[in-house]
């Protein structure tokens, strides 16, 4: 049988850092088997895209520039440093995540000892940097902290207030804070990033010399750069969820969006 309105404009005045000394507090098909002369079905084969077909998504955050970034890191994901390794990473420095011309330039306070080990930024496990970047629209997926280099093909790139690594970061010196925002400044210049996004208060009103500093835009310019302040996302800094987190991130998402 047939079968975010924008607010009025001021203009913002350019800074200089360390003015002040303030003091912060991711079969087979079934069925019946043929007998005699009937032949085997064929085992399906998969398909593997060719070509633009292999080309990653475009993130919902800054435009990627050039090609989409590819994965990286996969083989080192389980890669854990040893006691005697993190203690050996103690003032080692790690290379900057950067290119000319970034949407957002993160700026960390310092390498932790994880990331000093392993040569990722925000390496260590319960970091929650990288799950809000990816909360707050910046990226397409959460990315591993061995994917660190693919950021600038999202427009993105990370440096740090001070070079040095340590355990903690109330381990640095006022000094090496007010000398990093002037390093800072000189990347800035250089490299000329749209928004400078310091991961950090504390840091901030430190080497930038603005005691009474808070969250989100600062009115004063970095060069060119404007300039925004997130909170840490360290696991110690039990003032933000990973939720909360994610909706500063967002924040800052939707001001780089935003007409200039």
């Amino acid at each position: 049988m047939p079968a975010r309105a924008p607010g009025p404009s001021r203009e913002p005045t350019p800074i200089s850092p360390g003015l002040a000394g303030p003091t912060p507090a991711g079969t087979e098909p079934t069925g019946a088997k043929p007998t005699g002369a009937a032949q085997a079905r064929p085992k399906p084969t998969r398909a593997t895209p060719t070509g633009a077909a292999q080309a990653r998504p475009k993130p919902t955050g800054a435009k990627p520039t050039g090609a989409a970034p590819a994965r990286s890191g996969g083989a080192e994901r389980g890669r854990r440093p040893t006691r005697e390794q993190l203690a050996a990473a103690a003032d080692r420095t790690i290379p900057d995540v950067i290119a000319p011309g970034l949407a957002v330039l993160f700026v960390g306070i310092n390498p932790g000892l994880w990331s000093a080990a392993t040569g990722w930024h925000f390496a260590r496990p319960g970091n929650r940097f990288w799950p809000a970047l990816h909360r707050g629209g910046f990226t397409p997926r959460q990315l591993h902290p061995s994917e660190q280099d693919t950021l600038p093909g999202y427009g993105l790139g990370i440096t740090n207030m001070a070079a040095r690594a340590s355990a903690r970061a109330d381990e640095l010196t006022a000094d090496e804070l007010v000398d990093g925002a002037e390093i800072l400044a000189d990347k800035v210049r250089r490299h000329r990033p749209a928004w400078v996004a310091v991961v950090g208060v504390t840091a901030y009103r430190i080497g930038f010399g603005r005691p009474k500093a808070t969250f989100g835009p600062q009115p004063e310019l970095l060069g060119r750069a404007r300039l925004w302040v997130l909170p840490n996302p360290s696991g110690l800094n039990a003032h933000f969820t990973a939720e909360t987190l994610g909706v500063a991130f967002g924040e800052l998402h939707a001001a780089t969006a935003a007409p200039a």
